[in-house]
């Protein structure tokens, strides 16, 4: 049993070093594509711990509160990240002179 754990801590801290290594080479350019991709893996969590959460017959008191977290933390990465997400693709839009919003609204200066 020990170590089945401590094979999956290994695999968890070299998934931790590559995903740091591989993130860090990205160029700022594909950072959105990226988020939207790790939104949907966000959401690929949430939906296998309300599945895991609603299958488990008998769930103990310390398996109950380990869903709840990760379905907290998943919905968090996913709302936060379509948050980032747009924000970045804001970054992108072009914005109006401020003398032509002016005389859209019917306002001159």
């Amino acid at each position: 049993m020990y170590e089945q754990l401590l094979a999956n801590l290994a695999i968890l801290l070299l998934a931790g070093f590559v995903g740091f290594a591989v993130i860090s080479k990205v160029p700022n350019t594909l950072h959105t594509p990226l988020m939207s991709g790790t939104n949907a893996i966000h959401g690929i969590v949430l939906i296998g711990a309300l599945v895991v959460l609603g299958r488990s017959e008998s769930p103990s008191l310390a398996e109950q509160i380990i869903l709840f977290v990760a379905v907290v933390f998943g919905t968090l990465n996913v709302v936060g990240g379509f948050v980032v997400t747009d924000r970045m693709l804001g970054m992108f839009k072009t914005r109006k002179p401020v003398a032509a919003e002016a005389e859209t609204n019917g306002q001159a200066r």
